[in-house]
């Protein structure tokens, strides 16, 4: 029998194990970080643009309700005064341009369109108890709903949930539609220093020193609910620890990280669309 002679492997045209390359210095990677203006003009397009941006990802993620919802953003120079949507534009449609400023008695200082008189009672009582606010969230969503007809906080279930343990507090009564001044104090002095708000039979409410960390804060608050309420559905929950809620909340519970984390759906939903040309 005739032996087939062994076959001599072919040189591997790719170099032996070498050594990897130096890694890349830490300065030179990209990583983003909120904006700072020197200029107040230039803040206050800064802050406009990214509250039609957040407008506009809210309808993304089906948070509008007719015509209640409403995010606020004070502005750099009238500080006594915010920028709100239209009442009654839909919100997918909201640009910078649209944004009516309103000073802290309801009355519209520049703008073409009517206030939703509820954005008034409510986010101008928050403005002004609160200095270090930028921005006040407020939308009638589905599960903040649901959590608020349970009279509930969220609670520490999840490592997103630990940002808000002990740092938001439950407003323990309805007493209908907030249209007054008192109704507004009184949910200003609930808020206090936290950053969030369940407001009984109503809804949520979040505050952040940023446009883009307040609305991160509702988004994040909203999916809370969610998990919470379909956990609780689903059987028994499981606590965290409070030493470990709150070691996870200093992780996660700044303003910094909402900032960062709010990022990837600005970019895909709230930037305002590239002109032809550029």
């Amino acid at each position: 029998m005739t032996q087939t002679p062994a076959r001599t492997p072919s040189p591997s045209p790719f170099p032996g194990p070498l050594p990897a390359p130096p890694p890349v210095p830490v300065e030179r990677l990209a990583f983003a970080l909120p904006p700072s203006h020197d200029d107040p003009g230039a803040e206050r397009a800064h802050r406009k643009e990214r509250l039609a941006g957040a407008l506009r990802i809210f309808a993304r993620l089906g948070y509008e309700d007719g015509v209640s919802g409403h995010v606020t953003a004070r502005d750099p120079v009238y500080r006594d005064c915010f920028w709100v949507n239209p009442f009654g534009l839909p919100l997918a449609l909201v640009t910078a341009d649209d944004l009516l400023l309103v000073n802290e008695r309801g009355q519209v200082v520049e703008g073409g369109h009517r206030v939703n008189q509820a954005a008034f009672a409510v986010h101008a009582q928050v403005h002004l108890a609160r200095p270090d606010v930028v921005a006040v969230a407020h939308t009638h969503t589905v599960h903040g709903r649901a959590l608020a007809a349970l009279g509930e906080l969220v609670e520490p279930l999840t490592q997103e949930a630990c940002a808000f343990y002990e740092d938001h507090a439950l407003v323990d009564a309805y007493t209908g539609v907030a249209v007054d001044v008192p109704e507004g104090r009184r949910i200003a002095d609930a808020l206090g220093p936290y950053k969030a708000l369940v407001l009984r039979n109503h809804g949520l409410l979040t505050v952040g020193g940023s446009v883009d960390a307040a609305a991160w804060w509702f988004i994040t608050m909203e999916r809370c609910a969610r998990v919470q309420l379909t956990a609780r559905a689903a059987g028994k929950p499981t606590l965290i620890h409070r030493r470990d809620a709150l070691a996870t909340r200093e992780q996660l519970g700044t303003d910094l990280v909402a900032w960062i984390s709010y990022q990837p759906l600005w970019h895909r939903w709230g930037a305002p669309a590239p002109e032809a040309g550029t």
